[in-house]
């Protein structure tokens, strides 16, 4: 361990700084605040909150902390609806909401979990794996820092197209980061999300979650309170890798004469990361920490500012006392680098010493680099000279906001009366109709990348560390024992439509929310607290900006309707891959939306493939002829037009009760909700779970909803699950359904478990019954077949 102020590995004199004092009395100084991405009306809204140009130093710290990333003050005018729209029901067992690192969720018992989800979109592009791994590990600290231990997370990964030849680039690199990063701290990857796309080829997004455990008197805040507190910086030490990654600050805005071309992606150290979560934990237990803040976008510049705006005084730091991988980097770069691993805790003077021999104890190096003070400002030295002098609260949480102009796209009617259901459209996008094509379009999703098997992927990350996972990918949601005693534990689900939510923006976010929230359903888990990560393209587009806000409007108000606080999570703009702000060059838009749900206990979790033949399999809720934005128009005809599926969140709460009822009595013996791929998708994916075939008929069901085979199978129509149920179970579950108005309709039953290995083939000489998919007049798909198509295709792109 080092503490302040030894410092042999530093040079005796500082760098030329730029004071306050020299600051005010050089208003002449040109500034290069463009660099920096400051608007020119931002930066006099500085100096005129200062009274005087900033330093040098101000000038970085308002800049990142001013960026997009960190003041959303492109957002934060429609953010505020989530909390607006939040009633008091919905308040019942949130314990701390948005504005904090991580929402926190009563689950009873005295336990609580944390979880957010949040971007690390365009270092991935430059440096997959280091952009990866790095997101990782700060969605991790963001966990940490209120107090929890960390039990699993999850990614959701969008990439451009799969032929792409720079794509498998990005590709290997984000698995491998977010993989290499998880598996060395140990913790479970759950679950997730796989999708590839042309608009995503420039800009791939890569989104992390992680889910903490504590108990309720452990939670901890951001906030630097108690005047003569001291400020400590520990963990690894502080170099030259990410800085400006927060806004678009490049090394050039440096002095090029320095050795240092400054990395713009942070590198990551998940073994020390794994020590500070241990350090972190000891220290909580101990209660020697008053207030703590991880360290990622903005370093030192967030940590300051933000633990003293969220404080009752000020704060000083000497900033010569951070301990430095790099003893060349300037007081700029001190403020901003984003090195990783790093944390700031605020301690009492009497629990100093105490703090200091358990981060020694751990091995991990910290430093006193200053102290809170009653001043209500933010003061930093640097080798005795101040560089920053400012009001913390115009740093971290009075920055700009604005209410950008947005309208609905002259495109968008257009987009919208591109229907492959018009009768134009019917005629134009040729539709399977015999047994025969209905088999061979079936197998063509099958194999598509984004329905295919993500065993690739998902096989290079570990699923069951620790022994308390009790489901995980390919199940519908990711389910983590909380409490051994009980079983108590949590389920997660993530989830988004890219498609669906550039045909609506307001429906398409909505969907994703209903998705996630049926997933955590189907395994018997009551959806109980929500997180986004809100993916869109150039705010200064008012084409982009419409989507956003139509789908921060339309989230809010589904959260409301079906009673579930978004307690936090991201927004990551201006991703595109052509010329920023160029519509037609953006991402689709894609707010991804993560549900938490809570089973009493993780036993009764339900799976989403059939266990055992001979049981009955039932379709809950109501099928529509909703073929815009699905699987079949994507991958049959690369069509996008017309309007996603509609959205009936009553009948989504009313599924959702009854799966988790069902759950709770045994009724039923797996679940699985119906999305991408339709009936058809969902009928295979349950039979390869365990093996075991399946033998339905689909004239029930077209004769009572007015569909056509075809529309039968690959409809994408929402509000819907298929069941197995035990034969003993079958009038208690449609007494369920009846009392809760869901539509069950008996589709067939469970068939033959298949004995043979996956991928195994079948020939004349074999005994043995092979297990199949039957639709009874159609087609039979055995599960061999199906298998090999299913899971052939990510090797064969990246294998």
């Amino acid at each position: 361990m080092t503490t302040a102020p030894a410092r042999p590995d530093v040079p005796s004199a500082p760098h030329a700084s730029d004071t306050v004092e020299h600051a005010a009395a050089t208003p002449e100084v040109e500034q290069p605040f463009a660099e920096l991405g400051l608007k020119p009306d931002e930066y006099q809204r500085i100096r005129d909150i200062l009274g005087r140009r900033p330093t040098a130093a101000e000038l970085a710290m308002y800049s990142v902390m001013w960026s997009e990333h960190c003041s959303y003050k492109s957002s934060k005018v429609h953010l505020r609806q989530f909390g607006e729209k939040t009633t008091p029901a919905m308040k019942e067992h949130l314990l701390v909401g948005i504005g904090e690192n991580a929402g926190v969720v009563d689950i009873g018992d005295g336990w609580a979990v944390t979880f957010k989800v949040e971007s690390h979109n365009h270092p991935s592009y430059v440096e997959p794996y280091q952009g990866a791994a790095t997101g990782v590990g700060g969605i991790v600290r963001d966990i940490i820092s209120m107090g929890a231990r960390p039990v699993a997370v999850m990614d959701q990964l969008r990439f451009g197209a799969p032929e792409h030849p720079d794509t498998a680039r990005v590709v290997h690199g984000v698995v491998a980061g977010v993989g290499g990063y998880g598996n060395s701290l140990g913790l479970p990857n759950i679950g997730g999300e796989l999708v590839f796309d042309s608009c995503y080829q420039g800009n791939p997004l890569v989104n992390a979650l992680c889910l903490g455990v504590l108990r309720h008197e452990d939670i901890h805040l951001a906030n630097a309170s108690g005047v003569g507190n001291k400020v400590v910086l520990f963990g690894a030490r502080t170099g030259g890798d990410g800085i400006g990654g927060a806004s678009i600050l490049a090394s050039e805005t440096f002095d090029d004469t320095k050795p240092s071309k400054r990395p713009s992606v942070q590198v990551g150290d998940p073994f020390m990361e794994k020590v500070l979560i241990e350090c972190c934990l000891e220290l909580y237990a101990a209660r020697v920490v008053e207030g703590i803040q991880d360290l990622g976008a903005a370093g030192i510049s967030c940590a300051t500012s933000e633990l003293a705006s969220n404080g009752d005084g000020g704060m000083h730091v000497d900033l010569e006392n951070v301990l430095l991988r790099d003893p060349t980097l300037t007081a700029g770069e001190i403020l901003m680098s984003e090195s990783q691993e790093r944390m700031m805790a605020v301690v009492r003077p009497e629990k100093l010493d105490e703090f200091l021999a358990i981060t020694s104890r751990w091995d991990v190096e910290t430093a006193v680099i200053g102290e809170v003070t009653g001043t209500g400002r933010l003061t930093i030295d640097h080798f005795g000279q101040r560089i920053v002098d400012v009001d913390p609260k115009t740093v971290a949480h009075d920055g700009p906001v604005y209410d950008r102009p947005y309208a609905r796209p002259a495109w968008q009617d257009g987009l919208v009366a591109d229907s492959v259901s018009t009768p134009e459209g019917a005629a134009r996008y040729a539709r399977p109709s015999g047994g025969d094509e209905l088999r061979a379009t079936l197998l063509r999703l099958l194999a598509s990348p984004n329905l295919a098997s993500p065993a690739w992927v998902t096989d290079q990350y570990d699923r069951f560390v620790q022994g308390n996972t009790a489901l995980a990918q390919p199940d519908d949601s990711g389910v983590v024992r909380v409490d051994e005693t009980t079983g108590l534990g949590v389920a997660l689900a993530t989830d988004a439509n890219g498609r669906y939510t550039k045909l609506d923006p307001y429906t398409g976010a909505q969907l994703a929310l209903a998705e996630a929230y049926r997933n955590v359903a189907t395994v018997g888990a009551r959806p109980l607290a929500v997180t986004d990560c809100l993916n869109f393209g150039s705010p200064e587009h008012p084409d982009t900006m419409w989507q956003l806000v139509e789908a921060i409007r339309g989230l809010a108000d589904a959260c409301q309707v079906l009673e579930v606080p978004v307690t936090g999570g991201n927004v990551s703009l201006y991703n595109g891959t052509g010329e920023p702000g160029q519509i037609d060059s953006a991402i689709h838009p894609t707010p991804v939306v993560g549900v938490l749900g809570v089973l009493d206990d993780v036993a009764d979790a339900v799976p989403s493939g059939w266990t055992a033949p001979g049981q009955a399999v039932y379709l809950l809720g109501t099928t529509r002829a909703e073929l815009d934005g699905s699987a079949w128009a994507d991958v049959v005809h690369d069509h996008l037009g017309g309007v996603p599926p509609r959205v009936d969140l009553d009948a989504e709460r009313r599924l959702a009760q009854v799966l988790v009822a069902a759950a709770r009595d045994e009724l039923v013996d797996a679940a699985h909700d119906l999305s991408e791929g339709g009936l058809g998708l969902a009928l295979v994916e349950s039979s390869l779970r365990y093996g075991v075939g399946v033998q339905v008929s689909l004239d029930a069901l077209c004769e009572r909803d007015g569909l056509t085979p075809f529309e039968a199978l690959f409809s994408e129509s929402q509000a819907r699950a298929v069941v197995a149920v035990p034969r003993s179970e079958e009038v208690r579950l449609l007494d369920l359904c009846t009392a809760r108005g869901v539509p069950a309709l008996r589709l067939g039953e469970t068939a033959e478990t298949c004995t043979l290995g996956a991928g195994t083939p079948v020939d004349d000489d074999d005994h043995v019954h092979a297990a199949a998919v039957e639709v009874s007049g159609l087609f039979t798909l055995p599960l061999t077949e199906a298998r090999a198509e299913w899971e052939a295709t990510l090797p064969r792109l990246f294998g």
